[in-house]
């Protein structure tokens, strides 16, 4: 097995434990990286100033340098070092903390009556909502919140290098039509939205007036939505599968809830991996790393550290102290983490509330394709099954 490989495996942590138990950080020569699996490991490259996000001679993947959704991928504060990463970070990280837990309680019940089916209809619920609920916090109306979730569905196929031709399109196509929008909202006369206020006075404040920039950078909120709080929603219902005990003879709480997402987030985390690219010479913990190295660091292994979380890998909702990996470290630490915590949350309340947790348990679920995440698509029998199989066959086999 491969790093990437595990992503999607259905259980890549004895793997994992076996890398930790190796060498917290080592060089693999066939696939011409170090791989950091253990969270002292992690951590210490995290925050590192020399471990960059890009390499210094491709900010851009060459697939979609030449496309518009290349240049919103270019303006991506995640994207970025220095002060395209820190001015709009400053401007919005601001308004991400400043959003309640009882204001996406209320968006996320108003996007739920806007669509078809977000109970039954796995998908949507992981998916279509969490962006409606970004997309209407920031101010689109909700006419358009379908059409905007299926944009960003879109728009983060340029994200996967597994991504074929059709796909990196239709990116292009979501990123052009996305940043239309945001433009017509930006320019128009109507009154902003709290959430859009406090980020425009966030820019004002710090003087950072790139408007182009913005643009990609609230279409970057959205995106970031878009997989990773699906991957998480959808790594709870399976921990409801495999612990239906967890809350079925107690009353679905938000503060259980919240747990029970925040363990989740940590024991099976939807984004398993990322990379970082070395700018200059630097030892890590006594590793030298020269220019130009790649490093893959294994979030979701330095979740199950024992060093950061002890008796990792059991499931515990009341885990005091609770360290992880899945939305960063350092710098680059995700700015809009807990949002995605509390989407993520509501959405399973939702469903909870509609159906009971052992209700999960008739859906079986393969791993969409990916390097990096870990997203379950469910279905509920052997003939889907075998569609599904079918599909992401051909898919890897077109890449």
């Amino acid at each position: 097995m491969t790093p990437f490989e595990a992503a999607t495996h259905a259980d890549p942590y004895v793997y994992y434990s076996g890398l930790r138990r190796q060498n917290g950080l080592l060089f693999d020569a066939d696939l011409r990286l170090w791989i950091a699996s253990g969270a002292k490991f992690v951590e210490a490259i995290l925050g590192h100033p020399d471990c960059r996000v890009r390499p210094l001679n491709e900010p851009i993947p060459p697939a979609i340098a030449q496309g518009v959704a290349g240049t919103i991928f270019g303006r991506l504060m995640r994207m970025n070092e220095g002060p395209q990463h820190l001015c709009p970070r400053m401007a919005i990280e601001p308004a991400l903390a400043s959003v309640e837990t009882e204001n996406i309680a209320d968006i996320v019940s108003h996007v739920v009556e806007t669509l078809d089916n977000p109970v039954d209809n796995l998908d949507e619920l992981m998916f279509t909502l969490p962006v409606s609920v970004i997309a209407a916090l920031i101010g689109l109306p909700s006419s358009r919140l379908k059409e905007v979730a299926r944009l960003t569905r879109d728009f983060v196929a340029c994200l996967s290098p597994l991504s074929d031709e059709i796909q990196l399109g239709e990116a292009n196509s979501g990123a052009t039509r996305l940043s239309e929008l945001f433009t017509a909202l930006l320019n128009s006369d109507d009154e902003r939205s709290r959430f859009l206020s406090h980020i425009w006075s966030g820019c004002e404040g710090t003087a950072w007036g790139d408007h182009d920039a913005l643009i990609a950078n609230l279409i970057g909120l959205l995106s970031q939505t878009c997989e990773a709080t699906a991957g998480l929603i959808g790594n709870t219902l399976v921990a409801l599968h495999r612990n239906p005990d967890l809350i079925e003879d107690m009353q679905p709480t938000p503060m259980l809830v919240a747990d029970l997402v925040a363990e989740v987030a940590r024991y099976d985390s939807p984004v398993q991996n990322t990379r970082r690219f070395v700018a200059k010479r630097c030892t890590i913990r006594g590793r030298v790393l020269e220019a130009g190295d790649t490093v893959l660091l294994l979030l979701a292994s330095a979740n199950r550290d024992s060093c950061t979380n002890p008796d990792p890998d059991s499931f515990l909702l009341k885990r005091t102290q609770r360290r992880t990996f899945s939305f960063g470290s350092g710098r680059h630490e995700c700015p809009g983490q807990q949002l995605a915590l509390t989407i993520a949350s509501e959405a399973i309340l939702v469903w909870l509330h509609r159906h009971p947790a052992s209700s999960v348990r008739p859906y079986r679920w393969s791993y969409l394709p990916s390097l990096n995440g870990r997203i379950p698509k469910f279905y509920r029998d052997r003939e889907t099954q075998c569609e599904i199989a079918l599909h992401l066959t051909t898919r890897l086999h077109s890449t």
